[in-house]
């Protein structure tokens, strides 16, 4: 499926790829607070956007504190070059701190936000964002005080539509029948991780997403590249993983990591993929993700990201990965599980919340002439 096959995220009209560009490395200068040095200079930086538009993609994923302001800039720079800003969603998060000493530099709080979309603005060369997202939970301020800020920049012109990423489940449901109840500008993207190494996000955030109309985006798929097979058990290869010698590849080189890999590298072996693909593929395919999010440092990595859905997992391979990369439910989710329920709830008979392929008439217009993902 081309990257130009566009879907709708979440409850909204916003027509998005199925891969989003993750430029997380468009720039030299790295992340405060995440050491290592890791990136692209401009010029690739813009070979790999230049691909990604070559070949339909139009969700352009980035923040404020990415290279320090330098992933803006650049995205800015490369839009503003071809004339896509029609084109292009482009989606951009506050809340990191990039001025140390400065309490209101950083946070969720309507000061630090209203400081912050200005300055993204200005970075992006454009006079509004497509879709702005809270980039990560300060632990204080109210949900109520940001879904007023996100109404009021909707109203202002200066958003379309408002995300969350890296919050509580319990925080983005309180944000969302919030906004529901004063009628303010809805939530119609969670951004979270999720690849087959890292599905914590299936008990709470994919039921979230699906009942209260927020489209999910899955950043970090090939698990900080663990998934792309350029690690070796040992902790051998080069990457983001092996930066920091005695780090256990930032903990991801787990025995049960190294046996998921091995299950994708298998199943890539099978179906003539690469590991990357098969991992993408998985990832996105999966309930409630409406996208997940590329990212690449060299040109080279762009190309293989690309084709990662023009081809379907067979059934039994894909129930291969599932197995492997399976996660015990915990409390309270182990005790909603059909084997639990069926002996304690309906012991002797079988209930069903819907008939199988049921869906509301408006939502069945939707996945016809929309291809509607939620």
């Amino acid at each position: 499926m081309a990257l130009d096959h566009y879907y709708l995220l979440g409850r909204s009209g916003l027509r998005v790829s199925r891969l989003a560009l993750g430029t997380m490395t468009f720039g030299t200068e790295g992340i405060r607070g995440i050491s290592g040095a890791w990136g692209a200079p401009k010029e690739v930086s813009r070979a790999i956007f230049d691909r990604y538009i070559e070949a339909g993609g139009n969700f352009i994923d980035t923040a404020d504190s990415y290279t320090a302001g330098t992933s803006e800039t650049m995205i800015g720079e490369f839009v503003a070059e071809k004339g896509l800003r029609d084109r292009v969603v482009i989606a951009t998060k506050f809340s990191n701190n990039l001025d140390p000493g400065n309490p209101n530099a950083g946070g969720n709080g309507r000061k630090n936000m209203m400081r912050a979309v200005e300055a993204s603005l200005r970075r992006l060369r454009t006079d509004y964002i497509d879709l702005y997202l809270l980039h990560t939970w300060d632990r204080i301020t109210p949900a109520e005080e940001v879904m007023r800020g996100f109404d009021d920049l909707v109203r202002a012109g200066k958003i379309r539509y408002a995300g969350l990423s890296d919050v509580p489940g319990w925080y983005a449901a309180r944000a969302q029948t919030w906004a529901e109840a004063h009628a303010l500008a809805p939530i119609v993207s969670l951004q979270l991780p999720y690849s087959l190494i890292d599905r914590a996000i299936e008990q709470e955030f994919v039921p979230l997403g699906q009942h209260l109309g927020i489209g999910l985006t899955a950043w970090s798929p090939l698990g900080m590249g663990m998934l792309s097979g350029k690690y070796r058990p040992g902790g051998s290869g080069e990457g983001r993983l092996t930066l920091h010698e005695g780090s256990g590849g930032l903990g991801h080189f787990t025995e049960r990591n190294w046996r998921i890999v091995a299950v994708l590298e298998q199943v890539a072996a099978e179906l003539g993929r690469s590991m990357a693909q098969i991992a993408l593929n998985w990832a996105a395919n999966r309930p409630g993700i409406g996208a997940a999010i590329i990212g690449a440092s060299k040109a080279s990595q762009i190309e293989d990201n690309l084709t990662a859905l023009d081809f379907a997992i067979p059934d039994p391979l894909r129930a291969r990965l599932d197995e492997a990369s399976a996660v015990a439910p915990t409390y309270p989710y182990a005790l909603f599980t059909d084997a639990y329920q069926a002996g304690i709830l309906n012991p002797g008979c079988t209930v069903g919340d819907k008939p199988a392929g049921y869906a509301p008439p408006v939502l069945a217009e939707k996945i016809e002439d929309f291809a509607f993902r939620a």
